[in-house]
């Protein structure tokens, strides 16, 4: 598995996204994906399966030192004493001493405690000994700037919606500036990519299906990491086997540059609920 370093902190390129997944689905795919050899697992208090992600860690035959473990707070746990008391909930329910990241899940909005408040928890855990990191979800550049001066401990990630069909060059850019990785959710643009017609003829030069080369296009771009989320073993094989091959400079900027028209369309699509 190859490794992203930021603020000499080593994170897995390619990690398993956990959202949807509930019961012992979930705790099955956390197990077999370790067993495959991931080694970032990524969640969330929203997400509902926290205790089923800790599950699969235990039942893995892996040491959870190995893993770097994210999960997110949410919505509803932005004060300071709410901050504070949901991590620690979420710690028992991954059956774990510490995490490896927390992140706010989204900004916060007038209606939740201050920005301000919500990062002086976090860093307060920090200081516990209890999460070695903190980083955000869906900010942008702004927003992400205004975190990083707020937070004493650095904000290690922002974690994005990010694929061909959404262009996140801006805050990649701030990103790579101030040494922050962009951790990449719903990669595959919800299944979007896998008809795409760039897609597909890349992949054919390299025996690589449409979704590995979309997945190929994102981590070996500096500083991006990709959390695409799947549940079979043969999908989860497959999202792994991206290592070995490489987009060319040409390939890679084709990839960037879908039609506006399909560009709009997967957009309506990574806004549904289904």
């Amino acid at each position: 598995m190859e490794t992203i370093e930021v603020q000499g902190t080593s994170v897995p390129a390619l990690g398993l996204g956990t959202w949807q997944l509930t019961g012992p689905t979930c705790t099955e795919t956390v197990e077999t994906a370790l067993e495959l050899g991931y080694r970032h697992v990524d969640t969330a208090q929203a997400y509902g399966n926290e205790r089923q992600v800790g599950l699969g860690i235990e039942a893995a035959d892996v040491d959870r030192d190995d893993v770097f473990l994210v999960t997110k707070l949410d919505g509803s746990n932005r004060d300071a004493t709410s901050v504070r008391q949901s991590t620690r909930e979420s710690l028992n329910k991954l059956g774990t001493d510490t995490l490896d990241c927390l992140l706010i899940h989204w900004p916060n909005t007038p209606w939740m405690a201050p920005l301000e408040e919500t990062l002086d928890a976090m860093n307060d855990l920090v200081d516990d000994g209890v999460v070695e990191h903190i980083g955000v979800s869906n900010f942008s550049p702004a927003r992400l700037d205004r975190a990083r001066e707020l937070s004493d401990a650095p904000v290690l990630t922002d974690q994005v919606q990010y694929h061909p069909y959404w262009d996140q060059r801006k805050l990649l850019d701030y990103c790579r500036i101030h040494d922050v990785l962009l951790t990449a959710y719903s990669p595959l643009s919800r299944g979007g990519v896998l008809s795409d017609p760039a897609l597909v003829t890349i992949g054919n030069r390299y025996g690589k299906s449409p979704a590995q080369v979309a997945l190929r296009w994102l981590v070996q771009q500096e500083g991006v990491a990709a959390i695409p989320k799947a549940s079979s073993r043969e999908h989860l094989e497959a999202n792994m086997a991206i290592f070995d091959f490489e987009l060319t400079d040409d390939e890679l900027a084709w990839i960037r540059d879908p039609s506006k028209t399909k560009t709009g369309m997967q957009f309506v699509r990574s806004q549904l609920p289904f």
